[in-house]
């Protein structure tokens, strides 16, 4: 089947702005056929690492292997460099989503792209509210990032350069862990770079909806102290900050408000990629597919990016 990108962006956009059970698998059938299936040509993978005690606290690293590791640079000779690690944070609205949907080829498609790109990937899974409430996730980011920072070298990764992304729930995971300096160690948050999907970043002005409630309560106050809005513009970690043509309004608005402050801020934009034809789901989904509008993005601020 040929990639038809003008045809898939059009279907997208009938599906609405709506994150409805028929967009989730609408949009997730669209980009099937464009996917790797498991085994993983010149992938070595290494599932459910566990980085912390609980039993959703697992990893899956991907990292070049064979003549794919020589090629690009991660492992296979005696003089390659490390490579660059792009850890992913799933998204669920906090009370749902895993790093690897059985029978699919997401979100293993995330750390795929990064090895077809000569990286390391890094896939985690996070506890869900409401028994594991605000700051579990950004605790779990921080602890996988620990290990990433302490492990990522045996798997051909650059622990001075991981890039952490995170999409909708998971952007809010991230950026809690960039924003609160209470989760870092001595050293720091320890990332070269921040990419955040279509996320919520000043919680005081974000909806009391049902998931919201399931993970930060109903009490105004810590909605104050879990917005990541002053902390991301005050990070020295480079960030890219992206929105689609069909994230619902509340997305939008937020996102929106970011760029606001940060041009208040800094009297510039951050680095920023608004995805047309893309949604809420495909912004994850369309990676390594013939689909470059995310993944261009992602590569030209690893390589701007200084090491951590």
């Amino acid at each position: 089947m040929p990639f038809d990108r003008s045809e898939i962006s059009r279907r997208i956009r009938a599906l609405g702005t709506e994150i409805s059970p028929e967009a989730i698998e609408g949009t997730a059938a669209l980009y099937a056929p464009f996917h790797e299936r498991e085994p993983y040509a010149n992938v070595r993978v290494t599932r459910d690492v566990a980085y912390g005690p609980n039993e959703r606290h697992r990893l899956d690293v991907f990292e070049p292997s064979g003549s794919a590791g020589a090629d690009a640079g991660a492992r296979g000779s005696a003089d390659a460099r490390p490579a660059p690690v792009v850890m992913f944070v799933h998204g669920g609205g906090f009370v749902r989503g895993d790093k690897r949907v059985a029978g699919s080829p997401y979100h293993d498609n995330v750390a795929l792209w990064a090895v077809r790109h000569g990286l390391v990937g890094v896939n985690l899974t996070h506890r869900l509210a409401p028994q594991f409430p605000w700051p579990a996730g950004a605790e779990d980011v921080a602890a996988a990032v620990g290990w990433v920072r302490r492990s990522i070298g045996a798997h051909g990764g650059d622990a001075r350069r991981i890039f952490l992304m995170g999409t909708s729930a998971g952007a809010v995971h991230a950026a809690s862990y960039v924003a609160h300096p209470q989760f870092h160690d001595a050293g720091g948050c320890g990332l070269a770079g921040l990419i955040l999907l279509s996320g919520m970043y000043d919680l005081t002005t974000a909806p009391h909806s049902p998931m919201h409630v399931a993970y930060l309560g109903d009490d105004d106050a810590l909605y104050r102290r879990a917005s990541t809005l002053p902390g991301l513009l005050a990070t020295p970690v480079p960030l890219l900050l992206v929105l689609t043509e069909m994230d619902p309004q509340d997305f939008q608005r937020q996102t929106l408000g970011l760029l606001n402050a940060w041009v208040a801020r800094h009297g510039r934009w951050p680095s920023f990629v608004h995805l047309l034809g893309h949604n809420h789901l495909s912004s994850t989904m369309h990676l390594n597919t013939p689909d470059g509008s995310l993944g261009e993005r992602i590569l030209d601020l690893i390589d701007r990016a200084a090491p951590a």
